[in-house]
């Protein structure tokens, strides 16, 4: 297992390095010169070639993309343009917001769609079944904004039972966020593992366990589950990528101060330092986020391990 982890993230270094040369671009890929983007069209020229002076923008692209990357790998990912702080300090400040959040949602998700997948397997085409599999396609369809403000409306506006807006330490404030984000991840989950299970279920070994007088409930929970977990495992980490995406619009909907709306902010005032850096950020995120769902994968199915040996 040791041996397969270090092949697997050794492999992982072309891949952030790409990730880094996609994120630098983008400033670059941008129509206009990014120095009138940043400072406005009647900034003076003065000021604009201290800019591109500062930034190095007068330099080839590739002189532009090692000097750059020696910065991150220093930790120095520029200043703001719109605060005048170190990029690195304003996503540290913003990034566990984000992490909580996102994890609050992906447990919520795991939690309640794992089961409901499971129950809608064991029981095909009952009523709960049929129930569940609605809700899921409804979910599925919803944007993650429209969610939000719907659950604003009914459960702030009109019952006013939980907070709308603005970010505490204290459960209430997570719960309406929490739901909006984790709500098509627990459709796409509970689906998935619908799916999974109906199929595991059919193998020789199942009914092989059957026969033997083992308990349907050991038959589920220990012979078929953990086989149907391997595709519910994968797409999980598909989903983190979605979860980051959806942070943005949940964030500017509940007007909490993490990283999706630090980017929504940046992007409005023209702060490409700052965007350039989120972005990396959340790239990088998703990277390692797919590279723990490998580890995950093999501990789950032993056979992966052997493609590295």
């Amino acid at each position: 297992m040791w041996k397969y982890m270090i092949k697997r993230l050794l492999a992982l270094i072309p891949v952030l390095i790409g990730v880094s040369i996609l994120v630098f671009l983008l400033m670059h890929i941008t129509p206009g010169d990014p120095a009138i983007l940043m400072l406005g069209e009647r900034a003076p020229e003065e000021q604009l070639e201290n800019l591109r002076e500062s930034m190095g923008l007068n330099e080839p692209l590739p002189v532009q993309y090692i000097n750059w990357m020696g910065r991150v790998l220093q930790g120095d990912m520029g200043r703001s343009l719109r605060s005048r702080r170190p990029v690195t300090m304003e996503i540290w400040q913003r990034l566990p917001n984000t992490l909580s959040l996102g994890f609050a949602a992906a447990f919520l998700a795991i939690v309640v769609g794992i089961p409901i997948g499971v129950i809608s397997a064991v029981r095909p085409n009952s009523w709960m079944d049929n129930i569940f599999t609605g809700i899921t396609f409804a979910a599925v369809g919803m944007p993650v904004f429209w969610t939000g403000i719907m659950l604003i409306l009914i459960f702030s506006v009109y019952l006013r039972w939980l907070p709308s807006s603005g970010m505490q330490w204290d459960i209430r404030n997570f719960i309406l966020p929490t739901i909006a984000l984790a709500s098509v991840t627990t459709a796409t989950i509970t689906r998935i593992t619908r799916s999974s299970m109906l199929d595991v279920l059919k193998e020789d070994y199942v009914r092989t366990a059957r026969s033997k007088g083992i308990s349907e409930r050991m038959v589920v929970y220990k012979h078929a589950l953990r086989n149907a977990l391997i595709p519910v495992v994968t797409i999980m980490g598909l989903q983190f990528g979605r979860l980051l995406a959806g942070a943005v619009l949940t964030e500017t909907v509940f007007a909490w101060p993490g990283m999706g709306r630090l980017i929504v902010d940046a992007i409005r005032t023209n702060d490409f330092p700052l965007v350039q850096g989120s972005i990396l950020v959340f790239a990088l995120s998703y990277a390692l986020a797919n590279t723990f769902v490998d580890f995950t994968y093999a501990y789950l199915d032993p056979r992966l391990q052997t493609r590295y040996e």
